[in-house]
């Protein structure tokens, strides 16, 4: 009697065994099944005029008389914001900053005997604007002040105009779906090349905006570009 119990209690340990091996290697299949992606990436890339400017006008003056250097850099002042006035540009939109004056004699170790002036002065007289087109205007006229004598630094680093996009989160929304519109576009070939059903996204990731110039010689002019990286489930 007990040994039949025996052999019958093994027999159901067995069949339970199998049992359990039958339903996790189902759980397994399915499991892989899910497991069945694609990553795909769109792109949404625009380009907009910039809406503000930062424009420094940077003139400088020499000479050997310090209270000369000082009337003659105001009078240079006065002339290139009355300039920018007459051109269009509002007194709000124009600051200036304090002269820097270089006494070439008083430099350290020394100072540049061949230097034919003593003292020079450099200053700067900013545009602040968000009438982009209209101070580039201004700037294709700014030879007229070299006219009244004055000396503009326009080579120089720190005189160069630059063009800022403020208005990205208002265009955020409709370029992130944009690139999900291209992402999904883009999973669904891939799905139908490969015999099989574009499913549910399983992971989401939206990169970095970005602003950059169109080219160095339109600055003003801002590509503006997001990807999207996305992946979603497959099954045949």
């Amino acid at each position: 009697m007990r040994e039949l119990t025996a052999i019958i209690l093994g027999v159901a340990l067995i069949i339970a065994a199998a049992t359990a091996a039958i339903v996790v290697s189902n759980a397994i299949t399915e499991v892989k099944a899910l497991e069945r992606s694609v990553a795909v990436k769109g792109l949404s890339e625009r380009e907009y005029l910039a809406d503000t400017v930062i424009w420094p006008i940077q003139f400088t003056s020499a000479s050997n008389d310090l209270a000369a250097i000082y009337q003659e850099v105001e009078a240079s002042k006065a002339k290139i914001v009355a300039f920018l006035l007459l051109q269009g540009i509002a007194s709000e939109e124009i600051s200036t900053s304090a002269p820097n004056i270089v006494d070439k004699s008083a430099q350290r170790y020394g100072g540049d005997a061949s230097a034919p002036f003593r003292y020079t002065a450099t200053q700067t007289i900013t545009v602040y604007s968000e009438k982009v087109e209209a101070v580039r205007e201004v700037m294709s006229s700014l030879s007229e002040l070299g006219k009244q004598g004055i000396v503009l630094n326009t080579d120089d680093y720190n005189a160069q105009p630059e063009y800022l996009f403020t208005r990205l989160n208002e265009i955020k929304p409709e370029m992130i779906e944009e690139a999900t519109l291209k992402a999904r576009e883009v999973a669904q070939k891939f799905a139908e090349d490969s015999d099989s059903e574009l499913g549910k996204i399983k992971r989401a990731s939206q990169g970095q905006f970005s602003i950059s110039p169109r080219d160095r010689h339109n600055p003003h002019l801002k590509t503006i570009r997001v990807v999207s990286t996305i992946d979603y489930y497959l099954s045949d």
